[in-house]
């Protein structure tokens, strides 16, 4: 019997199994956030693959990726290859070096972006390389957890926490009299002539979901309670430069109100106006939504420790203004 040549080894290289304890700073974190934090790349649907396939254990047994660890629980980690077929690739070099010079503020505590408006907050369905994931591929000794989101198209703030106790606090602070924790202002370029003031609309939203998953949110009675400040600043080519003061943090929430009351968001394709975008991509390169996250105000350490973070207006919205004059 003539003996077998040994296999060829695959060039993609995998880790042994690991078994790793939860620190006590991340009790209460679920399994698949735990996990996402572990294997630095890995694409949220291999997580919940291998989770659903048994091959993750907590304290032995098979566990639910919503699972709430706590701090002493055991973790075990299967061997993962992240260059296998059909798995996600590092994000491109360019891309990094783009989302490393987005930091605008960096702590023991916070990691601050000013997201580029096309970059989701985190990858999922067709989104290769979200902000969280190039993030960790940037920091990879931390525990990098996003605190909020923004919608892919919105500039801004984007905070991620390094520590649990940053996340909890902070996620504490958005729950506490609806969101009033945590102070957010936006700059937004609203269709039209607003009235002068403050125009505060405190409408219900409800998130619903089209064919095809994708989300679509409208004023509803049945929705969670919303509310948002609008105000103008200046008036631009026949239309309202404002900003936004909301004290709620639901989805699609400033896009919905000012949709609601007449005013859509400039360059909002799901929610907006499709003439006035039209007129304003002709005439002034308006090419994508016009809102952005501009400051935040919050205090952690029960309010011993202010922080006021600030993102300057992308430049493509301050061209656009220049050229509505």
């Amino acid at each position: 019997m003539t003996a077998q040549p040994p296999a060829p080894k695959s060039s993609a290289t995998k880790a042994a199994v690991r078994m790793v304890t939860v620190p006590a700073d991340r009790g209460g974190q679920r399994l698949d956030n735990f996990l996402l934090g572990q294997l630095k790349g890995a694409p949220r649907s291999l997580v919940y693959k291998l989770v659903r396939s048994g091959q993750v254990r907590v304290n032995g047994g098979r566990a639910k990726a919503e699972r709430k660890l706590e701090g002493g629980d055991e973790v075990r980690i299967p061997p993962v290859s992240l260059n296998e077929p059909g798995e996600q690739t590092p994000p491109p070099p360019a891309f990094l070096q783009r989302m490393e010079q987005a930091i605008v503020f960096e702590d023991a505590r916070l990691l601050v972006l000013n997201k580029p408006s096309g970059v989701a907050s985190h990858g999922g369905s067709g989104i290769s390389h979200g902000a969280i994931e190039t993030m960790r591929v940037l920091r990879p000794k931390l525990s990098l957890e996003l605190v909020h989101r923004l919608d892919r198209d919105t500039s801004g703030l984007l905070v991620m926490a390094k520590k649990r106790s940053a996340l909890t606090e902070l996620q504490a602070l958005m729950r506490e009299d609806g969101g009033s924790g945590i102070q957010k202002r936006y700059l937004a370029l609203l269709i039209g002539r607003m009235p002068d003031g403050v125009m505060t609309v405190d409408a219900p939203l409800h998130v619903g979901l089209r064919q095809g998953g994708e989300r679509h949110v409208q004023v509803n009675p049945g929705g969670k309670p919303s509310l948002s400040h609008f105000n103008v600043l200046e008036r631009r080519g026949g239309h309202s430069y404002c900003e936004v003061r909301i004290e709620t943090g639901r989805t699609h929430q400033i896009r919905v109100h000012a949709q609601h009351i007449g005013h859509p968001v400039a360059g909002d394709d799901k929610y907006g106006d499709v003439a006035a975008n039209k007129r304003l991509r002709e005439q002034a390169g308006l090419k994508r939504l016009f809102l952005h996250a501009a400051s935040l105000q919050f205090a952690l350490d029960g309010g011993n420790a202010p922080y006021v973070l600030s993102a300057p207006l992308a430049e493509e919205l301050a061209d656009t203004l220049d050229r509505l004059g």
